[in-house]
């Protein structure tokens, strides 16, 4: 007769212990030793198996993830190996896309820093997301993508759905909302803008000239408020 026999109520609760003390185990492509995302996510408590990964850099229960740094991300879409593995990652029902570096580098902006027109950019990653169906995530560096993928694996399968609603849009939001229908206003820009003039009615009767002043170039979207429909 064994001591749990006698005493099942420390057999369960062993049960419990042992079961706590496992580590989740997740699949990580062996080119990833070369990142420090590993490390971290051994740090964090989790069990890292590198194997050659046809598709995807980790594998957490069954999500294929293709991590990108933001120049690998650029470099990958100027060789076309970006959207070859985008499609192989079509393999899985569930899948994710993360691109790393947000705080020491921009993905795109006005200026193109990177080469690319931030406008192809842009685009590539709306077809990512409603073509192919791939949830993008940014993270700022690799330890704000281990705590992602770290808590992808503590997920549970069954979550309770969210009762959702929509948002109704404060008076600046409003104002900034109205101004980023403009082609070539973004967020920062409409920003610009209603700091500057304080007002739509400033911004929409002030002369190009002023305009320019602050937006630059961008100021010449605001002529076709003067053309009849």
């Amino acid at each position: 007769m064994k001591i749990f026999d006698i005493f099942p109520k420390h057999k369960e609760k062993t049960k419990r212990i042992t079961k706590t003390l496992e580590k989740t185990k997740i699949l990580a492509d062996y080119r990833e030793k070369n990142s420090l995302v590993p490390s971290e996510l051994i740090s964090l408590g989790l069990e890292i198996e590198f194997r050659e990964l046809k598709v995807g850099d980790y594998i957490v229960k069954g999500i294929a993830i293709e991590r990108k740094t933001i120049s690998d991300f650029i470099s990958s879409m100027i060789n076309h190996r970006l959207l070859k593995q985008i499609e192989s990652l079509q393999q899985y029902p569930n899948k994710l896309l993360i691109i790393e570096g947000f705080e020491e580098q921009e993905l795109y902006n006005d200026e193109n820093e990177t080469g690319v027109n931030a406008n192809a950019i842009r685009g590539f990653l709306l077809s990512i997301s409603l073509k192919y169906n791939i949830p993008v995530i940014y993270t700022k560096n690799y330890e704000d993508t281990a705590k992602f993928i770290w808590i992808l694996s503590r997920k549970k399968e069954k979550e309770l759905p969210l009762k959702a609603k929509r948002k109704s849009l404060n008076k600046k939001e409003q104002m900034q909302f109205i101004l980023e229908g403009f082609p070539g206003i973004g967020p920062k820009t409409a920003k610009k803008l209603l700091n500057g003039f304080k007002s739509l009615k400033e911004i929409f009767n002030a002369s190009l000239e002023d305009l320019k002043k602050i937006v630059g170039k961008k100021a010449d979207i605001f002529k076709i408020l003067d053309e009849n429909y």
